[in-house]
C-alpha cells in the first residue's frame, strides 16, 4: 500500500494491505486519486482518509479487476463511490462568503466562530503528476479545476451532480463511462451534468487574470512588506476595490478596501497578535503563505491575484494545516 502523506497517515487506524505487488500496481495513482477525492469532499483530511479507503477497497476487490478498463479508471470508480458514501455521512464544506452577505466594517468584539464544516486548502506539492492531463472532453484546465473558488463552487452541488461534473468536465470522461460509474442512464447522467453546469456557472466567481511571473513576484513582495511593516496605505494600494477577506472558522467575511483596511489596522496594531512573518508556499494553484505570529504558526493564507491587484484573501486559522504544507512548526 502506498505510504500516506500528511496528518491522516498518523491518525488512521484501519488496516492496510501489505502486498508489494499491489503497492507497485497502484502507487503511481495515489496523487491523482487524492486530488479527485479533494475536489469531491473539499477537505484535505477527508481526502486523505478516503484515498486510503479507496486503496483498501481496491485491494479487497483486486480479483474483480480484469484489465478491461484502465487501472486508473477502476480506481476512480472506487474512489467516487467512497466519496459519495462519505458525503452521505456529513454536510458540505463551506467558505464564509457562501453563508451570506459580507460585513462592511471590522469589529474584533463581534467576531463569531461559525459551526459549519469549512473547506480546506490543498498543497500544490500534492497535486497531480504532469503526465495525467484531462481527457479530450474536459472543459476545465488542470490549474483552473483546483482553484479555491472552483472547489468551493463544487461544494454547492448535490453529491451525485458533483461527481458527474468532475468526471465529465474536469477529467474528460465520456457520457457513457460516467453513466456506467454512477449507475445512471446516459440521458440521466447528461441531465445531471446540465443542472450541475448551470449551478456552477451561477456560483463560481468571475475569472481573474493571472499576472506574469515577474509581476507576481513584485506584487507578493510588496504585499508581504506591507504586512510585516504594518503599512496600511501600502496594503490598500495593492487591493482591488471589491477585494474580499475571509478567515474560517470565523463566520464574518469582509468586502471592499475600507473594511479590509479596518481589519489590517487592528491586526498590525498593539491589540493584534503580530508581529508577523510570512513563509511562502502554494495552495490550490495560488500564492500562499504560512503566517507566523510572534514565531508561532497561526494562519495558512491563500491569495487570489488579478493582474496587478489582490482580489481575495482567505486566511485559514488552523495551524494544524502547516504540517501538510511542510512548513516549520515554529520560527525562532
Amino acid at each position: 500500500m502506498p505510504a500516506m502523506v500528511g496528518p491522516a497517515a498518523e491518525t488512521r487506524s484501519s488496516p492496510t494491505p501489505d502486498d508489494d505487488d499491489f503497492r507497485r500496481l497502484v502507487e503511481s495513482h495515489q496523487r491523482a486519486v487524492r486530488v479527485h477525492c479533494y475536489r469531491m469532499l473539499g477537505s484535505l483530511e477527508d481526502a486523505e482518509d478516503v484515498t486510503q479507503e479507496t486503496f483498501l477497497r481496491a485491494w479487497r476487490r483486486l480479483n474483480e479487476f480484469e484489465g478491461r478498463a484502465a487501472l486508473r479508471t477502476w480506481l476512480y470508480r472506487i474512489a467516487t463511490n467512497a466519496c459519495l458514501d462519505e458525503l452521505e455521512r456529513r454536510g458540505r464544506r463551506l467558505l464564509p462568503p457562501m453563508l451570506g452577505a459580507p460585513t462592511r466594517r471590522f469589529d474584533p468584539r463581534e467576531a463569531t466562530v461559525g459551526e459549519a464544516p469549512w473547506l480546506e486548502p490543498f498543497p500544490d506539492a500534492w497535486l497531480e503528476v504532469p503526465d495525467t492531463s484531462p481527457g479530450p472532453e474536459a472543459r476545465y484546465e488542470t490549474k483552473e479545476a483546483i482553484e479555491l473558488a472552483f472547489v468551493a463552487a463544487l461544494q454547492r452541488l448535490v453529491p451525485r451532480q458533483r461527481a458527474v461534473l468532475i468526471l465529465r468536465d474536469v477529467l474528460g470522461w465520456s457520457a457513457k463511462d460516467v453513466a456506467d460509474l454512477t449507475d445512471m442512464s446516459v440521458q440521466a447522467a447528461n441531465s445531471a451534468l446540465q443542472r450541475a453546469r448551470a449551478r456552477l456557472d451561477h456560483s463560481i466567481t468571475p475569472a481573474t487574470a493571472r499576472p506574469a511571473q515577474e509581476l507576481e513576484r513584485e506584487l507578493v513582495e510588496r504585499y508581504v512588506h506591507a504586512w510585516e511593516h504594518a503599512d496600511v496605505d501600502g496594503l490598500v494600494s495593492l487591493l482591488r476595490e471589491d477585494a474580499t477577506l475571509s478567515m474560517p472558522p470565523l463566520a464574518e467575511w469582509f468586502s471592499g478596501v475600507e473594511a479590509i483596511a479596518d481589519f489590517f489596522r487592528w491586526a498590525t496594531g498593539p491589540e493584534g497578535p503580530g508581529p508577523y512573518r510570512f513563509v511562502p508556499t502554494r495552495a490550490n494553484g495560488s500564492v500562499a503563505f504560512g503566517i507566523y505570529a510572534r514565531g508561532a504558526p497561526s494562519i495558512l493564507h491563500v491569495l487570489l491575484l488579478d493582474a496587478d491587484r489582490v482580489a481575495a484573501m482567505t486566511s485559514f486559522m488552523n495551524p494544524e494545516l502547516f504540517k501538510a504544507f511542510d512548513l516549520p512548526p515554529t520560527l525562532e
